[in-house]
Order: C-alpha cells, then sequence, then structure tokens
C-alpha cells in the first residue's frame, strides 16, 4: 500500500512539474488594444487668466494731501463718480479772490470808469467850445495870440483825457479784457479745485487701490485700477507647437478652478503676432458671452480648445505610438501571434487617442506598451485591454468637472 502511494506522489509531482514546464515555454500574455472606430477630438489645453478687455490707472493732476477715499475693491462705478477727494481749502481761498475781483469790477470798477468817461466828454466839449471862442475874439483882434494858444492847449489835453476814460471804460466793459482776464484766473482755479476731486472717467470696477486718507499723493501715481466695463476674456499662453492646429474662432470650454462644477463656453478670438522667445509660448485670447456671473478679474481658468474633430475615426491611444515624427509614428501589430513593426499616418491627436489615418485597419491588434522590450517578430498572446477614455478638461473625473458640449 505504501508503495502504491509513493508510485502515485511521483506521477502527480511530474505532472505538476510537466505543468510548470509547459506554462513557462509557452508565449507570453501581452496587453494589446484594438484599433476601433469612434468618435474624436482634437485639443489643445491649457491655463489662462480672467482679464477685462481693458484696464483704465486712475491717478490724479496735481499734488496733494488725500482728505477722503469713496471707493474701495470691487466697488462698481460710473463716469462722473467720486473716487478721491484732495485737501484744498487754500485753492477754495483763492477762487473765493477772483469771484470777489470778478464781482468788484461790475459792482464798482465799471461804474466808475464809465462815469469818468461821462465827464471827460462834458470836459472835452467844453474845452472845444472855449478854443473856438477864442478864435473868434483873436480873429477879430479882440484877443491876444497868447490867450487862444492857452485855449487850444487845454483843449488837446481834453481830448487825451477822454481818450484815455474811453479806453478804461472800454477795457472793464462787459466782454473788455479785463473782465476776460478776471474770468479766466476765475476757471483756471475752478478747474485746479475741480481736479482735487478725482473721478471715474469710465464705467468699470475698482480692482486695486493704493491711497488712503492722509497719503500725500504726486502727479502719476496710480491710486486706483479700474477694470473698464465691457467684454471679458480669458488670456492663455499657449505652447508654440501647437500654433498649426489653432485658428481663430476655434470653441473652448473653460473651467474655472475656483468652480469646477460651472464649464462655461468661449472662443478664440486673438492670437499674438509674435512668440515670447523666453518661454516659447503664444498669447491667445478668448472671448466670453455671456460672461457668468461668478467670473472674476485675474481667476485662474483651464481652457480646452477643440482645433478639430471627425464624428468617426479609426483611433488607437497615444500610449501605444512610437517613434513619433510629425504627423508620422510606429506601432507594433499583432498577426498571426506574431508582432510586426507598422509605420502608420496619424491624423488628429487628442489627449490620449489619435486619429490613424493610413497603415492600420478596424480591429487589428497593438500592442500596449511599444517600448516593452518585445520586438517583431516575437511571439505572443494577446490580451485585449479596454481603450482609455479621452481626457478632455471638461470631462476630467480627478476634478469632478461636468462635460460640456463645443459648438
Amino acid at each position: 500500500m505504501a508503495r502504491y502511494r509513493t508510485h502515485t506522489l511521483f506521477l502527480l509531482l511530474a505532472a505538476a512539474a510537466a505543468f510548470a514546464l509547459w506554462f513557462w515555454w509557452r508565449d507570453p500574455a501581452v496587453p494589446v488594444y484594438e484599433v476601433s472606430a469612434m468618435p474624436l477630438e482634437q485639443t489643445v489645453v491649457a491655463s489662462g487668466r480672467v482679464a477685462a478687455v481693458s484696464r483704465a490707472q486712475v491717478s490724479t493732476e496735481m499734488t496733494g494731501v488725500v482728505l477722503e477715499r469713496r471707493v474701495r475693491e470691487g466697488d462698481r462705478v460710473e463716469p462722473g463718480d467720486v473716487l478721491l477727494v484732495l485737501r484744498a481749502d487754500e485753492l477754495r481761498a483763492q477762487v473765493e479772490q477772483a469771484e470777489a475781483a470778478l464781482q468788484q469790477l461790475q459792482t464798482t470798477t465799471r461804474p466808475q470808469a464809465e462815469l469818468a468817461l461821462t465827464r471827460a466828454g462834458a470836459t472835452l466839449s467844453q474845452a472845444r467850445r472855449e478854443a473856438q471862442r477864442r478864435r473868434d475874439l483873436t480873429a477879430r483882434g479882440l484877443l491876444s495870440r497868447e490867450a487862444l494858444e492857452q485855449a487850444e492847449e487845454e483843449e488837446v489835453l481834453a481830448q487825451n483825457a477822454a481818450e484815455a476814460a474811453r479806453v478804461a471804460a472800454a477795457a472793464v466793459a462787459p466782454g473788455g479784457t479785463e473782465e476776460a482776464v478776471l474770468r479766466a484766473r476765475l476757471a483756471s482755479l475752478q478747474a485746479q479745485l475741480a481736479r482735487t476731486t478725482v473721478r471715474a472717467e469710465v464705467a468699470g470696477t475698482v480692482l486695486t487701490r493704493d491711497v488712503e486718507p492722509g497719503d500725500l499723493v504726486q502727479p502719476g501715481k496710480v491710486l486706483f485700477t479700474m477694470a473698464r466695463e465691457g467684454d471679458t476674456e480669458i488670456r492663455v499662453p499657449l505652447d508654440e507647437k501647437n500654433l498649426a492646429y489653432l485658428a481663430l474662432q476655434q470653441p473652448a470650454v473653460v473651467l474655472a478652478d475656483a468652480f469646477p462644477q460651472r464649464p462655461f463656453k468661449a472662443r478664440l478670438s486673438f492670437l499674438a503676432p509674435r512668440v515670447d522667445p523666453e518661454r516659447g509660448t503664444v498669447e491667445a485670447h478668448l472671448s466670453v458671452a455671456p460672461v457668468p456671473v461668478f467670473l472674476r478679474e485675474d481667476m485662474t481658468v483651464s481652457v480646452t480648445i477643440q482645433t478639430g474633430s471627425r464624428e468617426r475615426a479609426l483611433v488607437l491611444p497615444n500610449d501605444a505610438l512610437s517613434a513619433i515624427q510629425g504627423s508620422r509614428a510606429q506601432v507594433l501589430r499583432v498577426r498571426e501571434g506574431k508582432l510586426q513593426r507598422v509605420d502608420v499616418e496619424l491624423g488628429l491627436r487628442g489627449t490620449v487617442l489619435s486619429e490613424i489615418s493610413a497603415g492600420l485597419a478596424r480591429g487589428d491588434l497593438v500592442l500596449v506598451d511599444p517600448v516593452s522590450g518585445l520586438t517583431a517578430g516575437t511571439r505572443i498572446r494577446a490580451v485585449r485591454s479596454p481603450l482609455p477614455v479621452s481626457e478632455n478638461a471638461a470631462d476630467d473625473s480627478s476634478r469632478n468637472e461636468l462635460p460640456v458640449q463645443f459648438d
């Protein structure tokens, strides 16, 4: 009986060894992808910031001490709204003096000049009559030549005085030079006084304030930065290698880091004419309409720009591609249990999947990892792996984001 058991144990060990040897020598099991037809989007993904189309920097035109600050960050202002008030006691006193001088001209100086002109005219008339009377008497020999000359001299003096009175009255007359000078001085002082109140020139939202009551401010110092009211845009630095795929009006999906559950649409509206030589990027602007209510200036956002799409394309995961040179690449295809190196043409390039435009057919099996060390001619056992899901910025589950359809 013991002998029978020993014989049985020996047979079992031999079978196990034979099975292990067969398992070790058989073809290795290798994961592969199957070339499939499905919709494909080609996208460019980048991070950017929210920006107003234009900003306004507010400063003062004069030196002064801040008396009041009327606004703070986040306040919305309209043209003419008061932002800042400077101390203006001295200027206000000068304005009052100029107003008093103009009032004095109108109520005192002008009436006096008009009265002086009237008196000078009367004196000139009297001098002219006296000179004429003496001419008549001298002609009849009843008056000396010396007396006539004295009367004529007095006539000339009276005429000069009348002319001077006329010039003086004209200077202080309504619209005259003296009134013009006083009004110009008053207007200049009033303008300076008005500049002590800094007002908004455009409608917008206050982004920054760099001034407080008591500060001494000078011309050119930026006191407030405002985002002008108008369109909002997204500014994104894109890698220059994507330039060939970009075109104006391409649709995009935008996600604010602060609101990942609320994606919104945008369109590529501007591409900078030059590339930043230090970073190797080109600045892109995306217009947003309508603007989400939660969007704020300088918010960080993720942008996915759709640069191409196919309703039906032969696709293969990008990790199955090797030796990529532009639109060409290589794959290891499984044919009759052996690996073959195949050159393929690439079409649209997604973030996870790429279009195979030539070199493979639907249903072909391709090695998942082309750099695994396996070479062409190696026999394998293909184990199918599911195709990965395309990772657009709009459906990245790691960010808990909701999908948004492009236009």
